[in-house]
């Protein structure tokens, strides 16, 4: 499975409850719709470090790496890219 459909999976099944999936597209804003908050940023970060064996530093936790999954995917791509 790709990153995309990693990431969408996790949401669904430990944000949304396994419902609603066809609410989150992959441009979803997390924060902005509810879907997350900051606690749950912390528990997708675990979920990212663990899946795709990379580490997100402090300065990277930022809507611009995190905030829908065609944002992660693209932060997941840079960071196995450069290691």
């Amino acid at each position: 499975m790709d990153v995309k459909g990693k990431v969408k999976d996790f949401i669904v099944n430990n944000f949304l409850m396994g419902a609603g999936q066809e609410k989150i597209q992959d441009d979803t804003s997390f924060l902005e719709e509810g879907i997350i908050d900051s606690t749950g940023i912390l528990e997708l970060v675990e979920f990212i470090q663990d899946t795709f064996s990379i580490k997100v530093e402090d300065e990277e936790l930022v809507p611009d790496n995190l905030d829908s999954i065609n944002n992660i995917e693209k932060f997941v791509k840079s960071k196995t890219i450069n290691s």
